[in-house]
């Protein structure tokens, strides 16, 4: 029997109905894989028996014909969605022993679709990070090495685990999220698929919040089939988040027709930034012309927003942090660190709690939300955030897509020393567009750089328009080749 964590969703999903090997068969094999992949450092909460009691009444359904859209699918869900009775530390020290007493509405709405719960998968710490490395739990290693080497690379971030883990073939999927790039930044670095579908998609009810404006929930997974057929249950509506958008979720499945004829393709000039390296730009080329090939017109186009997109974005996202992480106080749950006085108790579990780039963050945020700056800053940056949609919907009048590279660079090495935080943000710069205008974009495996490292392009769309990036990226998919598995080290 092939190994049956190298199967796809929709593989995994034809082999269960035609009865080739049962769902406790497939967790069974995952659970193995997992057990052998300590040194990635990708989950961080192992869930064996949770998932075996699930693929068993998954398998009774099977056996009646009673199959749901991911009946007896492994999944792992990033730490920073709150699942029942299972630790949701979004991979800090504060959150320490806190175990939730209700689930998320997106990870439930996989588990009424049939999925089974893996585990919970490593971020940066309150998913502020574009490597990893701020874990409290330990950085996550990228499966991913350069042709000949042994040094260790970063899996991106902040949903680090979730992309590492898929592309180590220790789930069959993953649940992540998108502040700023944190699904397709990663996804462009492990060779996987990562969608962050528009603002209001997927309900962020019982996701840990960063930057409420900002956060999307949406799927980390091998190919565009399996991101399309995790998408359809990830996104409902929700009475429990307003913000959550109330319109039929489509068969983003059925939108991979592989056409594109007469489709136009947006390039913005200023994506071409300063120092870029030539692969980025050669691999950019190429998603241009294999468009071209497939009958896609190329349009060029101009976002002059683009310039101030990541600067508006660090006001934006840690003034919103500031906001939403003053509830870590030691009180409730989570790390207590007793003190003389309330305040102190206060000061104390903070000081603790939090790792040095959450602190940095809050520090901002408080900043530009203080008396005297609140104007110069934070509603200056909210303006911005108008003009850089204005500039999508003006673009949109003549292309149906938009085509960028989604990093800089391929994957870096593992504690690589960066004194200056801005050039770590610099990652983020062709994805923060995206999320400060509350538009889906997708990153798809293109090929590797010379070092036979995973690139990724990124695609960005319309509102609510997730099927016409599907339709695109299959495309774009197809003519790359799906990558293999990265050679197996640890």
């Amino acid at each position: 029997m092939t190994d049956l964590t190298s199967l796809t969703i929709a593989e995994a999903r034809e082999g269960l109905a035609k009865k080739e090997f049962t769902a406790t068969e497939l967790t069974t094999s995952y659970i193995k894989a997992i057990d052998g992949a300590d040194q990635l450092n990708a989950y961080v909460t192992k869930t064996p028996e949770k998932a075996l009691e699930m693929a068993k009444a998954s398998d009774e359904r099977l056996a009646k014909g009673e199959a749901r859209p991911l009946e007896g699918i492994p999944l792992g869900i990033k730490d920073l969605y709150c699942t029942k009775g299972v630790g949701a530390y979004a991979c800090s020290h504060i959150l320490d022993g806190f175990k939730p007493e209700y689930e998320s509405t997106v990870s439930q709405n996989l588990w009424d679709d049939g999925a089974v719960m893996l585990g919970k998968l490593a971020m940066d710490e309150f998913a502020m990070g574009s490597t990893t490395e701020t874990s409290y739990f330990g950085p996550v290693k990228n499966p991913w090495r350069a042709e000949g080497e042994t040094i260790d690379r970063v899996p991106g971030g902040s949903s680090g685990g979730s992309a590492a883990a898929v592309a180590a073939r220790i789930c069959a999927g993953a649940t992540a999220s998108d502040t700023g790039g944190s699904i397709r930044q990663p996804a462009a670095f492990t060779g996987t698929v990562g969608i962050k579908p528009t603002y209001g998609r997927c309900s962020r009810w019982g996701m840990i919040a960063f930057a409420s404006s900002l956060d999307q929930a949406g799927p980390i997974a091998r190919t565009v089939r399996d991101a399309a057929i995790m998408l359809k249950s990830m996104a409902s509506v929700d009475p429990k988040d307003t913000t959550s958008v109330d319109l039929p979720v489509p068969d983003y499945e059925a939108a991979l027709t592989g056409n594109v004829k007469g489709m136009r393709i947006g390039i913005p000039k200023e994506y071409r930034v300063d120092g870029m390296p030539e692969e980025v730009e050669a691999n950019w080329q190429q998603g241009i012309d294999w468009l071209k090939a497939a009958g896609a017109e190329i349009v060029d186009i101009s976002l002059p927003m683009t310039k101030y997109a990541l600067p508006a974005y660090y006001i934006v996202a840690p003034a919103e942090a500031s906001s939403n992480l003053a509830r870590y106080d030691g009180v409730k749950y989570g790390l207590r660190v007793n003190g003389n006085d309330i305040v102190d108790m206060y000061e104390k579990t903070r000081a603790a709690g939090f790792g040095s780039e959450v602190k940095r963050r809050i520090l901002i945020g408080t900043y530009v939300l203080s008396a005297g700056y609140y104007d110069a800053y934070y509603l200056r940056a909210q303006k911005i955030r108008s003009l850089i949609k204005q500039d999508f919907d003006k673009a949109f009048q003549t292309v149906d897509t938009i085509l960028t590279p989604a990093t800089p660079s391929a994957a870096f090495e593992l504690n690589k020393e960066i004194t200056d935080p801005v050039e770590m943000y610099l990652n983020d710069i062709f994805t923060v567009t995206v999320n400060m205008a509350g538009l889906p974009g997708i990153s798809v495996p293109s090929g590797k750089n010379g070092q036979g490292l995973p690139m990724g392009l990124q695609l960005i769309g319309k509102a609510f328009d997730e099927e016409t990036l599907f339709r695109t990226a299959g495309v774009l998919e197809e003519a790359a080749g799906i990558l293999e598995a990265p050679a197996k080290w640890w």
